[in-house]
């Protein structure tokens, strides 16, 4: 497999990290408040200081961005994506769905993404051009070909960012099969192992997406943005079922872009 090496260490140091959270959580947490109005812990900035310290003792020439504040430029062109508790919120409330999230960039390309939820014993990861799994078990995106056969997962319809799509989810909503949401990563890793069709994400930073983009793509998934690339900068993400993509673009008024063309083209 490609990238084994940085695989194996962000799978160990992400279970360390989930480890980690709960061992704080379960002493007692206090909760911040962060400028954007989301919560933080204490939890969240440990876990993104053990990664960080990790990556400069084993990659010390790469790069790093974390949700926390962790940022280095690096000299290898490479760059560690970092979200040390993604869904801060069921973390603090006890739900299970909360994971650790750790990808590897080079060139605006995802090389490995790691998304492990403690609460469910479960690690879905991929590698460039090497498919995705969870724990052993590899994963294929749905062959649904109809919105109408489709499970819908939309997350952040609360925020103010949502308006001026809900109109086109409502529309989406009303036409899919079933609606289920688990608070972002957990939908795209179901979408990933085929138990989910289409998945949307109002708003969203490049360390809530980065591994999340790479599991579903090498899942024969399709990811897009709303202006049709495939970027993870663009604040929005949408995944979904190769037969449903181009529907998902006509109800968005999204045109594809020439490399999610080409995705499209291989899967």
């Amino acid at each position: 497999m490609r990238y084994r090496e940085e695989l194996g260490f962000a799978r160990r140091i992400a279970k360390a990290a989930g480890d980690n959270a709960r061992l704080i959580r379960a002493r007692g947490i206090f909760v911040e408040t962060k400028n954007d109005r989301s919560p933080v812990t204490i939890a969240d900035k440990d876990n993104e200081n053990m990664i960080s310290e990790a990556i400069e003792l084993h990659y010390p020439q790469d790069g790093i961005l974390g949700e926390e504040g962790a940022c280095k430029s690096g000299e290898s062109g490479r760059r560690w994506i970092i979200d040390p508790i993604d869904n801060t919120r069921d973390f603090i409330r006890g739900s299970r769905f909360w994971c650790v999230l750790i990808a590897l960039e080079e060139a605006d390309e995802v090389l490995i993404g790691v998304a492990h939820f403690p609460l469910l014993n479960q690690t879905f990861y991929a590698a460039r051009g090497c498919g995705s799994y969870v724990n052993s078990e590899r994963l294929q995106i749905s062959a649904i070909a109809s919105i109408g056969d489709s499970v819908f997962c939309p997350n952040g319809l609360h925020l103010a960012a949502a308006r001026p799509h809900l109109r086109r989810v409502v529309e989406l909503m009303q036409r899919c099969w079933s609606v289920r949401t688990f608070g972002g990563a957990y939908d795209a890793c179901l979408l990933a192992a085929g138990k989910a069709d289409l998945w949307f994400e109002t708003k969203a930073a490049p360390w809530d997406l980065a591994a999340l983009r790479l599991i579903i793509e090498e899942a024969n998934g399709v990811f897009f943005a709303m202006d049709g690339s495939r970027s993870i900068y663009q604040g929005t993400a949408i995944g979904c079922a190769p037969g449903i993509a181009a529907e998902v673009r006509r109800v968005f008024g999204i045109r594809a872009s020439t490399d999610t063309l080409s995705e499209l083209s291989q899967s």
